[in-house]
């Protein structure tokens, strides 16, 4: 029996890891869409966060009460740290190298989050690393080149090189705070307060003050159709931040932050064949190639899974639908 549940707390991190990933690949296409339509990047990022924040932080004071509140005020500091760092932190870095650097780099570069875990766990914190979770990290990693395309167009940017290693080790500290906060903080939780820090830290950069709301009620030409573009912002608000958060958060105290890392590669693989349905954009067989590589890597990575003790293997109430990496969503080859 004891088994069995294990298994099934396993399953449920994966399950739940995964669908975060698709979650954050899907803002692609939508969130492309209001950049175009007129938003600059970072006012983009500050409205899907800040949607999130505003459905999360009434949803976590109905669901958890007080007990909200008294959990968040025993863990301030890694809560604090995982908004700056984990949401608003990953995302703006990330920007900043896409708009110096080749995406597929950029993307590149971000995703080494996993790689900094585990050098993390093993130098810093003199942790068991798994050669499993290794093996699959590296074998994931191999396969992105192949999605991205690092090849086409290298060119190299200090700047952007620097935010992008910045991103990488924000992608980081988002596994490594989650994974620290397991038990301690309701996923939920954990969400609801990282949006509002992570929108709050942003404010400035994002100058929400001078956002062309009018973008909101016109319509915004997407995927051969129009929608209004406060649709949109629902879509990459709720969709891709407010479940995408709470299944990564919920998947990852499931797992580990070593193998939750590896899983997050399938986020890239989700962004190319959304935009290849959605956009119609083309996938070269090595694109194809390399996604069957990033899912192989996954596989093995989650082979390395020990569920922790205690923990359900059902989803915690609260914590959305069915609901790991933080993806940007919003500026990649295949609509990242």
């Amino acid at each position: 029996m004891a088994v069995d549940g294990a298994a099934r707390t396993r399953a449920w991190g994966v399950g739940l890891a995964v669908f975060s990933s698709v979650c954050f690949g899907a803002s692609g296409p939508f969130g492309k869409a209001l950049i175009e339509a007129g938003l600059g990047p970072l006012q983009a990022v500050w409205l899907r966060i800040a949607t999130a924040a505003l459905v999360l932080v009434p949803l976590a004071l109905l669901l958890r009460g007080r007990a909200a509140v008294r959990g968040l005020r025993l863990n301030l500091g890694p809560v604090l740290l995982y908004g700056v760092t984990g949401v608003a932190g990953c995302q703006a870095l990330y920007f900043v190298a896409a708009s110096r650097l080749p995406v597929g780099v950029a993307i590149l570069l971000e995703f080494s989050g996993p790689v900094i875990v585990l050098a993390w766990l093993g130098l810093v914190r003199r942790a068991p690393v798994h050669r499993t979770a290794v093996a699959g990290v590296a074998v994931a990693m191999a396969g992105l080149t192949m999605v991205v395309q690092v090849w086409t167009g290298l060119s190299l940017d200090p700047v952007g090189l620097a935010a992008g290693i910045g991103a990488a080790a924000c992608q980081a500290s988002y596994f490594l705070i989650v994974d620290r906060l397991t038990g301690r903080v309701d996923p939920l939780v954990i969400t609801a307060s990282g949006s509002v820090v992570a929108a709050v830290s942003l404010t400035a950069l994002a100058t929400p003050w001078s956002l062309p709301w009018d973008v909101l009620p016109a319509q915004v030409p997407v995927a051969g159709h129009t929608a209004p573009g406060w649709t949109l912002v629902v879509w990459i608000g709720i969709v891709s931040t407010v479940l995408a958060y709470l299944a990564g958060v919920a998947g990852l105290q499931r797992l580990s932050a070593q193998v939750g890392g590896a899983i997050c590669y399938t986020e890239a693989v989700a962004a190319a064949l959304i935009a290849w349905a959605v956009l119609g954009e083309r996938l070269t067989p090595a694109q194809m190639l390399g996604g069957v590589i990033v899912l192989t890597g996954a596989y093995i990575a989650q082979r390395a899974a020990v569920p922790r003790p205690g923990l359900p293997a059902q989803v915690p109430a609260g914590t959305g639908t069915a609901a790991a990496a933080p993806g940007t969503g919003m500026a990649e080859p295949a609509g990242k």
